[in-house]
């Protein structure tokens, strides 16, 4: 095999393991190969998948499921990056698969282009965002993978396949897990650069709840954070504006997101592990640092969050209606069994997509997310709240932790039968799997 290769059945420094953002998932990987180009790859792929060997594709390790593990063949083409291709006119932008957020974020502001949505990380390549389900908040807008007009993908035999528009085969590979190949590139449909105002405020968690479809419908973008243990909601409020640009300043953004956001309040949480008792006064107490501000900057800057605090999280669909009465029965939960979990519970909302096994398939969504400091024990609390998603037919986010296995996911999706059938024509010998994929999409 050529490329740049990492032996990981080596010891020692010369080794090579890999883990993801929260440290959470770890693997050493039979070989670990970064590929320079699609010559290298079709290689690599077509030889691996000779041998019979199992190939897994890593991104930038931002999913807190196992899906990037892999016992034998891991690759990396983060060199298989950045736009190929632009139309300013369609908006149509191919990129490569290995391209981060941030960066094509960048590229398409300096071509007067943006994304029409984002999620609040920018660190994800866009072939690993695409194939969990990544997504913003926005009521009319669905989530990254729905933009998609073309993908291409590189099968067991090195051979790049591309899917269009009204192929069951795109509908599977917007979100596949990496079960139908390597992406190598997509073609995304941008729309042109806009500026975002928004607007955080602390509000009480009553009124959020019972005004949320209004809020909802008033902002393009909605979203709203809630300590356990409190009744205070920080609500964002995002919409496009004419108004010229008001970014916060260096040395707010120094002090609020670096200084006290990330750096005191990763101090907070390890101390919150060692005085699980405290938990509610502190998360009382945290509330006190939500105040009003507001900004105005282009898109993309508006949408990403500064976050060096390691977490693990779980996240679940839901259909829309529900997600308030849902948010509550969680907070109760917590609070009647103790549950020590210090960190802000987030409820975001998504219109619905065509994607086979998407988590917002067929309906507009409200997804609830829930965190835990990676020094914090957070499998049995998690297993319990996801008993209650699982009662108003919650769909896990493939990228966020969760407990559940082919058998018991097929009935949640109505395009699951579909799905298999082009994941069964395109990798028949299930050559692109490890683990993960096998527990939850079956072998």
């Amino acid at each position: 095999m050529i490329g740049e290769r990492f032996d990981a059945r080596r010891v020692g420094s010369e080794g090579r393991s890999w883990t993801n953002w929260s440290g959470h998932q770890t693997c050493r990987p039979g070989d670990f190969i970064r590929v320079s180009g699609l010559g290298e790859l079709a290689e690599v792929v077509g030889r691996a998948a000779s041998e019979g060997r199992q190939v897994t594709t890593v991104g930038s390790g931002h999913s807190f499921t196992p899906a990037a593990l892999s016992d034998d063949l891991l690759l990396d083409i983060s060199r298989i990056a950045g736009v190929i291709s632009v139309d300013r006119i369609s908006g149509l932008v191919e990129v490569g698969g290995g391209t981060i957020l941030a960066d094509l974020n960048r590229e398409l502001d300096r071509l007067g282009l943006a994304m029409p949505n984002l999620g609040d990380i920018d660190r994800q390549t866009i072939a690993g965002a695409v194939s969990t389900g990544t997504h913003g908040t926005g009521l009319a807008l669905p989530n990254i993978s729905a933009q998609i007009e073309r993908i291409e993908v590189m099968d067991s035999a090195g051979t790049v396949r591309e899917f269009s528009p009204g192929s069951d085969e795109l509908l599977a590979a917007r979100v596949a897990i990496g079960s139908l190949g390597v992406i190598t590139s997509i073609t995304l449909r941008a729309v042109p650069s806009f500026n975002l105002h928004r607007v955080d405020a602390p509000m009480d968690l009553d009124g959020v709840l019972g005004d949320f479809e209004r809020l909802c419908e008033e902002n393009e973008h909605f979203e709203f954070f809630v300590f356990p243990y409190t009744r205070t909601a920080l609500t964002l409020s995002r919409n496009r504006t004419g108004r010229p640009l008001a970014p916060r300043s260096k040395t707010d953004r120094f002090l609020g997101d670096v200084l006290i956001e990330n750096g005191l309040g990763d101090l907070a949480l390890r101390a919150a592990g060692k005085f699980r008792s405290a938990i509610p006064k502190m998360a009382r107490y945290s509330t006190g640092f939500m105040s009003q501000s507001e900004q105005v900057d282009v898109s993309h800057r508006v949408f990403a969050n500064y976050r060096t605090i390691r977490f693990n999280e779980m996240e679940y669909a839901l259909p829309a209606e529900v997600g308030p009465t849902v948010l509550e029965q969680v907070l109760t939960m917590i609070e009647r069994e103790g549950f020590p979990l210090p960190m802000p519970i987030e409820c975001r909302v998504s219109a619905g997509d065509d994607a086979l096994i998407s988590q917002a398939h067929g309906r507009p969504t409200a997804y609830i997310a829930i965190h835990q400091h990676r020094t914090m024990e957070y499998e049995p609390y998690f297993r319990e709240i996801e008993k209650i998603f699982r009662e108003v037919d919650g769909r896990p986010h493939w990228g966020k932790l969760h407990f559940r296995t082919a058998g018991n996911l097929a009935p949640a999706f109505p395009g699951w039968s579909d799905f298999q059938a082009v994941r069964d024509r395109l990798d028949p010998a299930r050559t692109f799997s490890n683990a993960y994929v096998t527990e939850v999409l079956g072998a």
